[in-house]
């Protein structure tokens, strides 16, 4: 087993250990810290750092034993090193340090979006580039162009609020709790999607960008007219028909793509493409467009280590004790 690798993920609320054989995973585990957010409606960054330092050991333990491996069987570690919550990221490299270094391991640093396009490259069925990727989480939106294994080209990107975070806000606008993803698209299978109109924000930029925070705006004023009562009386409808203009969006987006650019397959991944409407939406325009669509698992659409295992298996090691001085950063350092 010699040669495996170790990954971690530690860039917002999640601690996160996999262990990949190739394109193999042996195991991905995920220590997720929602309950502990839940209280103040939100990720707090200080609580998440501290957190992380208390799970790390723990979570990496459990991954090696899950694989049935041991750090003897280990040829590399890898770790996510931005961008995200500097303080989280910073528990992470210095774990993977920490376990890299007395052994002389390579150390290899990974993007956080990369980590998410290269979840494509997993087995069972690894896609292959070329491919275009929509990615939709909490803290970032994009369209990429894969053409290799090493990186990505940004095509369009959100010029305010993600498309996770907007969904976010929008549940706790709608006292619907932390995290407010699942809980707005469960709400919304209840409600009319055509009962309140939404704007569709970036409609006539010809460009590939998002925009999300009028759309979270316009919701803001709706409750206001509407008042406690009314939003309490439709609430349902108010989540049915902001996660049709969100959904709405980023599809348009994803087919002004496809049509420009001759893409023959399309991948969507991150924390907001475990949504079933936009799953299903994404569908229906690759069809639309002939284009063959690689979903993969809902355990690989949040934040995990087996996307950055996946990803490292394609970047530059940093041999020991080159890494020793290597830090985390807290935004993407390329626009591509």
């Amino acid at each position: 087993m010699a040669g495996l690798i170790l990954a971690l993920e530690t860039s917002c609320d999640d601690t996160c250990a996999a262990v990949l054989d190739g394109p193999r995973v042996l195991a991905n585990t995920i220590s997720s810290q929602a309950a502990a957010h839940a209280q103040f409606g939100g990720v707090v960054p200080e609580v998440a750092s501290r957190h992380h330092l208390e799970l790390a050991t723990p979570v990496v333990e459990a991954a090696l034993s899950e694989a049935g491996a041991t750090l003897d069987d280990v040829g590399s570690v890898a770790v996510t090193a931005g961008p995200g919550l500097i303080g989280a990221l910073l528990v992470g490299v210095s774990t993977a340090k920490a376990i890299a270094a007395p052994r002389r391991l390579p150390l290899i640093p990974v993007d956080h979006l990369q980590g998410h396009v290269a979840a494509n490259f997993l087995d069972p069925e690894p896609l292959e580039p070329p491919f275009l990727c929509l990615l939709a989480s909490g803290g970032h939106t994009l369209l990429a162009a894969v053409r290799g294994h090493a990186g990505h080209e940004v095509l369009g990107q959100t010029l305010d609020d993600a498309a996770g975070e907007a969904f976010d806000k929008v549940a706790r606008l709608l006292s619907l709790g932390y995290p407010g993803g699942p809980a707005l698209e469960k709400l919304a299978r209840e409600g009319d999607p055509a009962a309140f109109e939404m704007p569709v924000a970036m409609s006539r930029d010809p460009g590939l960008d998002f925009s999300f925070s009028g759309l979270k705006t316009a919701l803001v004023y709706l409750c206001r007219d509407l008042g406690p009562d009314g939003v309490s009386e439709r609430r349902a409808d108010l989540a049915a028909s902001f996660q049709a203009a969100a959904v709405g969006q980023l599809v348009a987006k994803l087919e002004r793509a496809l049509k420009g650019g001759g893409w023959q397959a399309v991948a969507l991944g991150g924390g907001v493409a475990a949504n079933g409407p936009l799953r299903g939406a994404v569908r229906e325009a690759c069809e639309r467009n002939g284009a063959a669509l690689k979903l993969v698992g809902l355990e690989l659409c949040t934040d995990n280590a087996a996307m950055i295992g996946s990803a490292a298996r394609f970047a530059e090691p940093i041999p020991y004790p080159g890494y020793l001085a290597y830090d985390a950063f807290a935004t993407p350092k390329r626009a591509a």
